[in-house]
Order: structure tokens, then sequence, then C-alpha cells
């Protein structure tokens, strides 16, 4: 394909685009025009397939096709409503992928619309992860935190690891730290909560924090008393958790937090080593 007819199709695809109620779309009208369908019956053809595409993907097709009506100028200069359907980039891949591949709008449109959706998987991924570091490493704020407040109160840090571990079996129903361990298949040099998602870090979070609190508020002192409030804590937490439908032990493990970590590291080295070059 020419970098002329590559350029000219970039540009038709980028000026295409509109904001329709917060949202990137595309009419499928004017795609239509730019993929070179000349009657709308046959374009409609290719919008069912990428639809049945689009539900097998497990995605709700009216997030991505949403139907339309638009005033189009008629030559007599009259104007007149038509049916029209908002495409979202990912439909607009999907319509692309059940075309003509002959096309070459169709053939450049694949690899835009791929290209671009798979910058927002990127992009939205990589805030996943930075949710994730960020809420292990408030966790281990939170823990910290708690370690030196009940050292204060005649727990070392033995006594602190054994209430660590009690608020863990009372999270995961009765699994212990080790029980955990073993089930994500989490190497036993490793922290456990490294391994967990999101959902259960801000759970274990939330408890510490909890007990923390009520540490001091109900100046609390020795093993039992504290040990028996951080498990309070963690079961009151697990109740919340079941009643949304919330099972911690049964999630399952994810990429070492400290691998994301070193990850996102590095790419902000290479952003910070591009901008001074």
């Amino acid at each position: 394909m020419k970098k002329e007819l590559i350029s000219e199709l970039f540009t038709k695809f980028e000026q295409a685009c509109y904001d329709y109620k917060g949202v990137e779309c595309w009419s499928a009208r004017e795609l239509q025009e730019i993929f070179g369908y000349s009657e709308w019956r046959n374009f409609l053809k290719v919008l069912d397939k990428a639809k049945e595409a689009c539900s097998n993907a497990g995605e709700k097709v009216a997030n991505h096709f949403v139907d339309i009506n638009k005033m189009v100028r008629l030559g007599s200069g009259a104007d007149r409503e038509i049916e029209d359907i908002a495409l979202t980039r990912y439909a607009c891949y999907l319509v692309a992928q059940n075309g003509d591949a002959a096309k070459s709008s169709i053939a450049f449109a694949q690899t835009y619309f791929a290209v671009q959706t798979r910058k927002q998987e990127i992009i939205e991924q990589r805030l996943l992860d930075v949710a994730r570091v960020a809420a292990r490493e408030k966790l281990s704020k939170a823990e910290k935190k708690l370690s030196g407040i009940i050292y204060e109160r005649g727990v070392d840090d033995k006594g602190f690891a054994i209430i660590r571990s009690k608020g863990d079996q009372a999270l995961f129903g009765g699994f212990s730290t080790n029980d955990m361990k073993r089930n994500l298949g989490v190497p036993s040099s490793k922290a456990l909560a490294d391994f967990l998602p999101t959902l259960t870090i801000k759970a274990k979070d939330f408890a510490t924090e909890l007990t923390s609190h009520n540490v001091l508020e109900k100046d609390l002192k020795g093993d039992d008393a504290i040990s028996k409030e951080h498990v309070d804590n963690n079961l009151a937490v697990r109740k919340m958790l079941k009643e949304r439908g919330v099972q911690p032990e049964a999630l399952p493990a994810v990429e070492d937090v400290k691998k994301i970590q070193r990850r996102l590291e590095g790419e902000e080295k290479k952003i910070l080593k591009g901008k001074k070059s």
C-alpha cells in the first residue's frame, strides 16, 4: 500500500471520529463510504457479523453498536432522517475484521483499529498495575504502622507475625497464611500479599487500619487483646465481602507485584531517557 494512500486513509478515519455522549465513536454510514460499500444493505451484513463477533467475545452489543438517526442533505436540497449506528473503536475493529480485506481501506482499518484498541488495552492494564502496586505499598505502610503501635504495647516481632497470621486465617475462611500460599502456588519465601489481587490487598489493608485505630481507641495491650481485635476486624471485612459475593480464598493468584513494580520502574526510566535524548 502506497504511503499517499495510507496517509489519506489515516486522515479519513481520524476526521470521521466524533464524540457521542462522551464516548469516542464513528458513524457506520461514514465507514460504509470509506470502506467502499455502495449499498447500505450490503454493509449491514458486515455489521451483523461484527455484532455476532462482539456477542461471542462476551461483550454487550448495545455498548458498542448504538442505533441512532441522522439528518442528511438530499440532492434536491431537502433534509431527510436516516438510520445510522454509532460504533465504538472496538466495534469498528470488529467491522473491519469482518469486511472484505481485498479492499485497501478495510485492510488499512484492520491494522488501524487493532493498534488503537491495543493501545487502549495497554493503558488500561498499566493503570490496573499501578493501582495494585500502590495498594500493596499502602498495605506495607499500614502493617508497619500497626507493628509500631503494638510494639509499644508489649508485642514483639514474633507476636506481630502471629497476630498477622491469625488475621489472614480469619479473612480467608480458616486457611492460614501458609495454607493460602500452598493453595495459590506462592513460593514459601515470598510474601502472600505480593500475589493477591488488588481487592484482597485492600481488604487486608482495611482490616489492618481498623486494628491500628481500635488498639489506640480502646487502649488495648498485650498479644491476646490485640490478636482478638485483629481477628474480629478481619472477620468483619470477610463478612462484608461475602455479602457482596466475594470469597477471598477463592480468588486466583496474580503476577508477583514486585515484578510489576520493576516493570513499571523500567518503563519510567525509558520514558525519562527518551525525554533527555
